[in-house]
């Protein structure tokens, strides 16, 4: 087991101190740093020593999810910033074409940026966002690393140091005003990032407010968090473990549910025994575990990998939630599979689970329209369609009617897919309408 002072960060500055790199070609460590100029990159001792099967790196699947390779970037956009590092360009110059890129891999999918930042007596909240009317994501500044950073994350943003890309807010006053203001929400998530980065007593600051009596419309506190994945000694043997353990009974016994959102993407990283003694010490506060991922090429692109991965979770207490297409940002290109290949997967793991397991939704598509569900692929009048429906959307009335689209085997996102015997989908032209408004609110408030 680790002990606390054994954690060690991996980043672009000591990066080479990794004795495994080893058994990398000096070509292969030469892409990796080129590519993490771009996207931003970071592992830990963790991951290197008890994950990474580093015998077979170059086909492991956490080492894929640690360390950006060359593919994850796009022939053009590899060759300019390799140029720019190879010439010797100053590091002013290399950040400026880096930023460049980035803008171009849709740094800001699902109109995060422009469409999910609330207001408050005509102010943007800038570390909110509240795109459904139940609930409402705060990112606190201080939880907006991780303690390792995933090669597909679709935040990759906050960590890039870009101007203007970056949700995060320090004032927890902001929250409290907003949600006080807005009993139709019953549940908050801390997200980032990861919130369980920040020391407890940082975090208490933030959750211990919502157990005042003016917040009992609040009945659900998340924690979206990979710490159990990448860090499981958070819960274990950090110097203020017992002290996160103690917030979390807290939290209960108050009244609200607690819910830990897991992120696992693979059951390598739920095989080791600090992550099953992680989840007991969880589980015993009255906290809940529920676990997601994107479905992705290269990492868990298979049935068996999935059905594995829930039985697995549920033998240990946990809760498959949702199975995710991977979101059309950054490398996307690299992991992203069909809609197609999605449902294939979800189905034919689906159907090696018991009913424990059933609790999983998916594929399902994060857009910016809502949470679209692709429950499955039929025939009309002899010609196969997509049917898909609103799990959670902008304007709720939308949710469980079901729509259709044109079957097309190369689709991967929804932008990709077309209405069926319809000029539009049925809530494309309210979704257009909430789209232009709350753009031009926001260009408006740029001016300002």
């Amino acid at each position: 087991m680790f002990e606390n002072n054994e954690y060690q960060a991996y980043t672009p500055g000591n990066f080479v101190s990794i004795p495994q790199l080893s058994r990398l070609s000096e070509q292969e460590k030469r892409e990796i740093k080129i590519v993490a100029e771009v996207l931003p990159f970071k592992s830990n001792s963790y991951v290197v020593n008890e994950l990474i099967d580093w015998d077979n790196y170059s086909e492991d699947p956490i080492f894929r999810l640690n360390f950006p390779s060359r593919e994850m970037l796009i022939d053009a956009h590899y060759k300019r910033i390799a140029n720019a590092v190879e010439q010797g360009s100053d590091k002013k110059e290399i950040r400026k074409i880096a930023n460049e890129i980035r803008l171009e891999l849709n740094p800001h999918p699902a109109g995060q940026l422009k469409m999910n930042v609330p207001k408050l007596r005509g102010r943007y909240l800038h570390g909110l966002q509240h795109k459904y009317n139940e609930t409402v994501l705060f990112f606190p500044s201080q939880g907006q690393t991780c303690h390792a950073y995933c090669t597909f994350c679709f935040r990759w943003p906050q960590f890039s140091g870009m101007d203007g890309m970056k949700f995060a807010s320090r004032d927890a006053d902001n929250l409290t005003a907003y949600l006080r203001a807005h009993k139709e929400v019953t549940n908050v998530l801390f997200t980032g990032g990861d919130p369980l980065i920040m020391s407890t007593a940082l975090l208490t600051k933030y959750l211990e407010p919502l157990l005042h009596p003016d917040f009992d419309h609040i009945h659900t506190i998340r924690i979206g968090s990979k710490a159990l994945a990448y860090w499981p000694y958070r819960f274990l043997t950090d110097k203020d473990s017992d002290a996160l353990i103690s917030l979390f009974e807290r939290i209960n016994s108050a009244g609200k549910h607690l819910t830990l959102m897991a992120h696992f993407n693979h059951p390598i990283e739920i095989s080791t025994q600090a992550v099953k003694q992680a989840i007991i010490k969880i589980r015993l506060t009255g906290t809940e575990i529920r676990t997601q991922s994107p479905v992705m090429k290269h990492i868990n692109d298979s049935a068996e990998i999935w059905a594995e991965m829930w039985k697995t979770q549920v033998s240990l207490g946990m809760i498959p939630y949702y199975m995710f297409m991977a979101r059309d940002t950054g490398a996307h290109h690299y992991f992203n599979i069909s809609i197609k290949q999605a449902h294939d997967i979800y189905r034919n793991a689906y159907s090696q689970v018991s009913g424990m397991s059933k609790t999983v939704r998916g594929p399902v598509m994060s857009a910016a329209p809502g949470k679209i569900h692709v429950v499955g692929i039929n025939e009309i009048g002899g010609e196969k369609i997509f049917v898909l429906q609103f799990l959670q959307a902008r304007n709720p009335e939308w949710v469980r009617i079901p729509f259709f689209a044109k079957y097309n085997e190369n689709a991967s996102w929804l932008t990709d897919l077309e209405p069926f015997a319809e000029e539009k989908f049925f809530w494309q032209d309210e979704f257009e309408a909430i789209s232009r408004r709350s753009v031009s609110e926001a260009i408006y408030q740029e001016e300002e």
